[in-house]
């Protein structure tokens, strides 16, 4: 048996035997101290390990444009030709080719949440790593052919979208392993190992094309060679990841969508208020991921004259890197304190670190345009830790008042709230990754009719800050009449 519940009172305590390989949990009860104790916290870990290991090369290969368009103007692709020189029309091309896979990810996040429950975790997460295989393969083999044309770069980009769905099923797979007290930290270790992908493919995809001009020549065909070898580098660890997941990964039985539950998920307002919060964060750390080797390279020429700092991509790999690592941070603390206070003092920080980018870029001073741009990143982990925290509190907090006030049995409203959160991540993971597209085409489109990215900067700061007043009315706000105003300060959020 998979589990052994006690029959009658759901106070009696329910067991959990463990077991290495994956399969079909016919009860899950993370909630239950017992269960969690006798073999359920085992459980739950080992497949947060196999969900990390897939998703972090899901983002490896969303992100893979970002750096790959700075060396496609060298290995012979007339259209991103002028890049380092700050050419309008390549930087724009730039950020339609980075832009393109961010939009796709976004649009696939809303059915990849809703796989889970239909086919399961375990079997999901294999079909999503194997996706992996098809833009890695097709890049390899059309940039050796150098007369494609653009068109069919962003078919290639566009199918990397793929990678960027594998976020909102690992997300909401996890959601469901993990007790309400553990699901903050758990779900920042899952993103932050996913969003580690970012920081990975920027520092090891610049390397390996490097060391493809070096055994090759430093010449169309050699950087076409190392983008060739930057890419394929991937495809042993995809084929690990979905074996591993096939192999040792469970499915929840119980974890089934219910339509009553999504209805309510999108028709809470909720649902799309924390969707506009998770623009400001993850939408600005995704965007800016995918615009960084871009960003430097266009406003830095000069530094493409120091070896090691193209080496090293830019240290384009840094911002990915420092807010991967802050996400759980964000989840640990609201798990004390509560996420709406974190994702608030986050949104002020993150107009600052935006004022500060610009004036790095005034001044010409690239150290401190990288210390601002690393700020920003920081706070954009933290943020996406806080505001994720948020979702189980809020659908949580909303389920048992609806059963307080119906006379409705707790643990089904409890069970609820859970499917709610489940498909809330879903719509919230989408909207706040297409932020990332949205991100790139203001700075490009500023690019191209503004002469300058400034009026785009700025407009992020003042959306930021716009994004920290709704967080203080919905969620922190407090009045002597509490339950009469849209607020769940009550609620600790």
């Amino acid at each position: 048996m998979t589990a052994v519940a006690a029959t009658g009172q759901q106070s009696q305590p329910t067991t959990f035997e463990y077991q290495k390989r994956g399969r079909w949990l016919d009860h899950w009860d993370p909630d239950n101290p017992t269960f969690w104790a006798s073999g359920g916290a085992k459980t739950a870990r080992k497949n947060l390990i196999f969900s990390v290991f897939a998703e972090n090369l899901g983002f490896s290969i969303w992100v893979i444009w970002g750096t790959v368009v700075t060396s496609m103007g060298a290995a012979g692709f007339d259209f991103l030709a002028g890049l380092g020189k700050g050419n309008p029309t390549a930087v724009s091309n730039a950020l339609l080719l980075t832009s393109t896979p961010t939009l796709v990810g976004a649009a696939l996040r809303i059915p990849y949440t809703f796989a889970v429950p239909r086919f399961g975790g375990r079997a999901f997460t294999v079909f999503s790593a194997g996706m992996l295989l098809f833009p890695t393969l097709g890049l390899a083999y059309f940039v050796n052919q150098p007369g494609t044309p653009m068109w069919v770069f962003l078919l290639l980009a566009a199918l990397a979208g793929v990678g960027g769905g594998n976020f909102s099923s690992s997300m909401a797979n996890i959601n469901f392993f993990f007790p309400e007290g553990k699901k903050g930290a758990a779900l920042g270790i899952n993103a932050a190992g996913g969003n580690l992908g970012v920081a990975q493919t920027q520092l090891v995809l610049p390397l390996l094309i490097t060391l493809g001009t070096h055994i090759m020549a430093k010449d169309p065909g050699g950087y076409r060679f190392g983008i060739t070898l930057s890419v394929l580098v991937w495809v042993p660890f995809i084929l690990a990841a979905a074996f591993g997941a096939l192999r040792y990964m469970d499915s929840i039985g119980t974890a089934k969508s219910d339509g009553k539950s999504y209805r309510r998920a999108l028709t809470n307002r909720h649902t799309w208020v924390m969707a506009i919060l998770y623009i400001g964060t993850f939408g600005s750390f995704i965007g800016f991921s995918f615009a960084f080797p871009t960003l430097i390279k266009a406003n830095f020429p000069d530094l493409a004259k120091i070896g090691w700092i193209t080496t090293l991509g830019n240290l384009a790999f840094l911002g990915a890197l420092v807010g991967s690592f802050s996400r759980p941070f964000g989840g640990w603390v609201s798990d004390k304190v509560g996420g709406a206070k974190i994702t608030l003092y986050v949104f002020g920080g993150m107009a600052v670190a935006v004022a500060l980018i610009m004036a790095g870029l005034e001044l010409k001073s690239f150290p401190l345009y990288l210390i601002a741009f690393l700020l920003l990143f920081v706070l954009t982990g933290i943020g996406n830790g806080s505001t994720y925290r948020m979702i189980p509190t809020i659908f949580s907090a909303e389920s048992k008042k609806y059963a307080a006030e119906h006379g409705l049995d707790l643990t089904e409203a409890a069970a609820s709230a859970k499917r709610q959160a489940g498909a809330a991540i879903g719509v919230i993971g989408a909207v706040g990754a297409s932020g990332g597209w949205l991100l790139q085409q203001a700075l490009r489109l500023s690019n191209t009719h503004l002469h300058s990215m400034a009026p785009a900067f700025w407009a992020y700061a003042g959306a930021f800050l716009v994004m920290a007043a709704i967080t203080w009315w919905f969620y922190l706000r407090s009045s002597f009449a509490i339950q009469r105003v849209p607020s769940l300060a009550y609620a600790n959020v």
